[in-house]
């Protein structure tokens, strides 16, 4: 594995401890913005990231540019290349494997525990039981059909998938470095003041879970990418 590309929707959702685990594997990544920037080139990386935003992934009638996004990580799919989705990147796996997206019952905003499934626990995200990982989304999904669930919240019954060994689909934030949850501070300032989240308190969870979490994720994304079928 020599190259990758990252498909982002805002700048500051980036690919995080990821990008570190791929900076110290020598793989070059690259980054390709939705909406702006021709995505063809994820066709041919030996390695495909669909990073997090805040719209939906069905919300093609106000975002056109989701549809060819879509028809991307679609072929991607199909053609076997690793691929890496999370949060809005992972509904969009959802999606092209022919699974429902919609709206929550409400946003799931915060450091949560994971319930691992016996195929999670036996999977990279084995390294996560016990630990917080990073919640920020409104959306869910439905599980595809010939995927495998490795993780749930109370809210959230799908919070990760497997679809054969190519394809890792995360619904939380297990990426988020620790110091640049700022950043998500500020460019999601609107949603957070509209679920009314006490900023002192996310800021103090992440002072507390973040590194144990960051240094777990280092080693689930090593794990995972050791387990690819190149």
């Amino acid at each position: 594995m020599q190259n990758a590309v990252a498909i982002y929707h805002v700048a500051f959702e980036d690919a995080g401890t990821l990008g570190t685990v791929l900076d110290e594997r020598g793989v070059t990544l690259n980054y390709l913005q939705a909406g702006v920037d021709d995505l063809s080139p994820a066709l041919d990386a030996d390695l495909v990231l669909v990073l997090g935003g805040p719209i939906g992934i069905y919300e093609i009638d106000r975002y056109p540019f989701l549809k060819d996004e879509l028809a991307i990580v679609e072929k991607v799919v199909k053609k076997g290349t690793p691929v890496v989705g999370i949060c809005l990147g992972c509904q969009a796996l959802a999606a092209v494997l022919a699974a429902r997206v919609y709206p929550g019952p409400q946003a799931e905003l915060g450091w949560d525990e994971l319930i691992l499934t016996d195929e999670g626990k036996a999977s990279p995200l084995g390294i996560l039981e016990g630990l917080r990982v990073l919640n920020w989304h409104g959306d869910t999904f439905d599980l595809p059909s010939g995927a495998t669930r490795l993780a749930s919240t109370p809210l959230t019954p799908n919070q990760a998938f497997t679809y054969g060994s190519n394809v890792l689909a995360l619904q939380f934030h297990v990426e988020l470095a620790q110091h640049n949850m700022e950043r998500w501070l500020i460019g999601h300032t609107l949603e957070l003041a509209k679920n009314k989240v006490d900023l002192a308190r996310m800021r103090e969870n992440t002072a507390r879970y973040a590194p144990a979490t960051n240094e777990a994720s280092r080693k689930l994304f090593n794990t995972w990418l050791d387990g690819v079928s190149a």
